[in-house]
């Protein structure tokens, strides 16, 4: 079982009323109001973690997998970075979780944009091998393309994926990415399988 450490991540936990009451009912269930679901990408299925402090507060917080894992993943993507030569990252269904070739303040714990949370809903892969096709970029706010990604896939559900990045548009995904992600995501969804 994992411990909420606010020591350990480095970061300041900050949290500000939402003015929403809601109360427990006989069967111990609160429902999480729609507006803050969607602020923070909470679907329907979602699994949450939840952590209580000494001062009473509960806190609900999407669980990833691949969060889990995240040290593993980040050695890896540091492999992936110097074995296909471009940018790496790691990403859960949400955000980026590791990151390899880019500065990681840059990037790391960013969200990821709507169209790769589509692309992850639709369980495609990416492959940028035409100039005629649109460009991807998977992180919001950051000026990245996706030059290649696989998905991460655990008991048949989307995990995440993991993506070679470039910040030339004109960059192709070669045949060596392409198989260097594939069997990276394998190697993940076999490491979180355990």
């Amino acid at each position: 079982m994992a411990k909420f450490d606010f020591l350990k991540k480095e970061r300041v936990i900050v949290m500000k009323a939402t003015g929403i009451v809601r109360r427990i009912d006989d069967l111990g269930r609160v429902v999480i109001p729609k507006e803050i679901r969607r602020t923070m990408r909470i679907r329907e299925g979602d699994p949450l973690e939840i952590y209580t402090s000494n001062d009473g507060e509960v806190i609900f917080k999407k669980y990833s997998p691949i969060g889990e894992i995240s040290s593993f993943s980040s050695m890896y993507a540091e492999v992936l970075h110097k074995s296909g030569g471009l940018p790496v990252i790691v990403c859960d269904k949400d955000h980026v979780v590791s990151v390899a070739g880019v500065p990681k303040k840059e990037i790391l714990e960013r969200r990821i944009s709507p169209l790769l949370e589509d692309i992850m809903a639709q369980r495609k892969n990416i492959a940028y091998t035409d100039s005629s096709k649109e460009n991807i970029r998977p992180i919001e706010g950051v000026d990245r393309y996706a030059v290649a990604g696989s998905l991460v896939i655990v008991a048949g559900d989307v995990c995440g994926c993991i993506i070679f990045l470039s910040g030339d548009v004109e960059s192709k995904a070669t045949e060596l990415q392409i198989k260097l992600l594939d069997v990276a995501s394998n190697l993940l969804a076999k490491q979180l399988e355990e």
